[in-house]
């Protein structure tokens, strides 16, 4: 699959900006989205708010707060995040990001988030999309291309499939990853039917940049947070601050690895996270030092 990856970077480099590397594939800026959950302080009103996830002796030690957030694939900035508790499902929280999408973006995603209401949700905001489905829906070959993908078409229920009606027009991708014996088979659905602005095989191997946010998500969560496993904010609004205030963190630490990045010429992701985080606690008590600049105020 290496190949693969690398073709759809050669795809896109001719389209890319000098100072965006990794951001772009073609005329495309790559995003992704995904969820996670994060434990807050074991405290009454938090555990009301947010709840507690079930487990197999009952339920968590901790509530949870789950979030769903885009990323900026090529710089691993996440925007457009929303956050509830436990209880809201992945999908619910999905609809309030979509409308961060915009015109001139590719939108990667897994199949838990794919379904006919969230896809045209994310269709409508004027992004393109590529999101994975699972092997075994029934996508009917109405025209074979000649990249080896074909165009079919979603309904948004059994009865509108029967009679044809409602659909919406997709291209699928089926592929398979040679040496691998856990779920080798892959199928994708696109919004980009024209197979010459974007071909199968680097479509293919363009779907497995998704773990872009991943990483991002183990940056915030692992490397960020530190070993502070539980959230220690006690009530439900500090909890609330408490992430956004990370969130805004993690924003400005890739702000400053990608300025960084650009003067070295490199790809933003190819830089170590936590070596930036470790810098940037070293040199925390040397601004300190410096006295705000004098300004003249004018009442």
């Amino acid at each position: 699959m290496g190949t693969l990856a690398s073709t759809a970077r050669r795809g896109g480099s001719a389209d890319r900006r000098p100072d965006d590397a990794g951001a772009w594939y073609r005329c495309w800026r790559l995003v992704s989205i995904d969820g996670s959950t994060l434990d807050v302080a074991d405290d009454p009103a938090n555990d009301e708010a947010f709840g507690r996830p079930g487990s197999s002796r009952g339920s968590s030690a901790f509530p949870q707060i789950r979030f769903v957030s885009l990323v900026e694939n090529g710089t691993h900035v996440l925007f457009g995040t929303q956050m509830a508790g436990c209880r809201t499902s992945e999908i619910a929280l999905a609809k309030s990001v979509l409308p961060s999408l915009q015109p001139g973006m590719l939108c990667l995603a897994d199949r838990n988030f794919f379904g006919f209401g969230l896809w045209n949700d994310a269709r409508r905001t004027g992004a393109d999309l590529l999101w994975r489905v699972k092997a075994g829906s029934r996508l009917v070959r109405d025209e074979e291309l000649p990249d080896g993908s074909y165009l079919s078409h979603i309904y948004p229920s059994e009865k509108d499939r029967r009679h044809k009606t409602n659909g919406v027009k997709v291209r699928v991708i089926d592929y398979c990853l040679d040496g691998v014996t856990e779920e080798p088979t892959y199928r994708l659905v696109t919004t980009v039917l024209d197979h010459d602005k974007a071909p199968a095989q680097e479509l293919a191997a363009l779907y497995h940049e998704r773990w872009e946010i991943e990483s991002a998500l183990d940056e915030l969560k692992t490397h960020l947070r530190g070993a502070n496993i539980v959230l220690r904010s006690k009530t439900p609004d500090l909890v609330r601050q408490e992430f956004y205030g990370l969130m805004m963190a993690h924003f400005a630490i890739r702000g400053l690895m990608h300025e960084a990045a650009l003067k070295a010429d490199k790809d933003p992701d190819r830089l170590s996270f936590l070596h930036a985080v470790r810098v940037i606690r070293r040199k925390l008590p040397a601004f300190l030092a410096i006295p705000p600049s004098a300004q003249t105020c004018v009442s």
